[in-house]
């Protein structure tokens, strides 16, 4: 007979399971760390409801021009035990949802958006 030459035939399942064994060895410990870091990424949803009542009354207080300085943002992030890019984005997202800049915005931004800063330029004649 012909098949003498031939390799026996193996069961390609079997090569499966040796490889996944394999792979699973050489990289089980990157691949749980992985799944840690997406587990926690999966948690973040909402805000601790404490830190959004401060972000919430801050934004009460300012809901004419909400934009917050670096200064405020470095202090409602310790207030809040936030990162300053979660400040960053909550404000973002709540102007996006919440906030309707009014007509007379030209005046609001003189007016509120840094008052020192306003009165200068508006005395230099910039504004």
């Amino acid at each position: 007979s012909g098949r003498e030459n031939e390799p026996p035939e193996i069961d390609p399942r079997a090569e499966d399971k040796e490889l996944k064994y394999q792979l699973l060895k050489k990289y089980s410990g990157y691949l749980s760390s992985l799944r840690q870091e997406f587990s926690k990424k999966k948690k973040k949803g909402k805000l601790p409801k404490e830190a959004r009542q401060k972000l919430l009354h801050w934004w009460e207080l300012h809901y004419k021009w909400p934009y917050p300085s670096e200064t405020e943002k470095i202090a409602l992030a310790e207030s809040t035990g936030l990162d300053q890019k979660q400040i960053n984005n909550w404000f973002i997202n709540q102007r996006k949802r919440h906030w309707k800049p009014s007509e007379d915005m030209p005046f609001v931004m003189m007016e509120g958006f840094h008052p020192q800063n306003a009165a200068a330029l508006y005395m230099d004649g910039s504004l």
